[in-house]
């Protein structure tokens, strides 16, 4: 392996390690919004009440959230890519 497919492999590594910790966190936190909104469903359908479709805190909170995990994914992706990158390039 030549020093390019070296660094690009080294990179890559380092940008999977950094999407991987910043989605973690929001990823971790939107799935327990969304058991807890989905808690929230179950107990006002066996209310009777209706449930409106706005936008609430939690609904924000949870968008946000998700595209915050998504962008973390999203550079592990490109990451893994170098790294892919790194092997084929000799």
């Amino acid at each position: 392996m030549n020093v390019l497919s070296l660094s690009l492999v080294g990179l890559g590594i380092v940008l999977i390690a950094l999407g991987y910790s910043r989605a973690r966190g929001p990823w971790q936190r939107y799935q327990a919004l969304k058991t807890q909104d989905e808690n929230v469903a179950r107990y006002e359908a066996w209310r009777g009440g209706l449930r409106d479709d706005a936008k609430t805190g939690a609904s924000v909170a949870m968008e946000l959230l998700r595209r915050q995990a998504r962008m973390g994914a999203t550079i592990s992706g490109a990451g893994f890519l170098l790294v892919l990158a790194g092997f084929v390039i000799r």
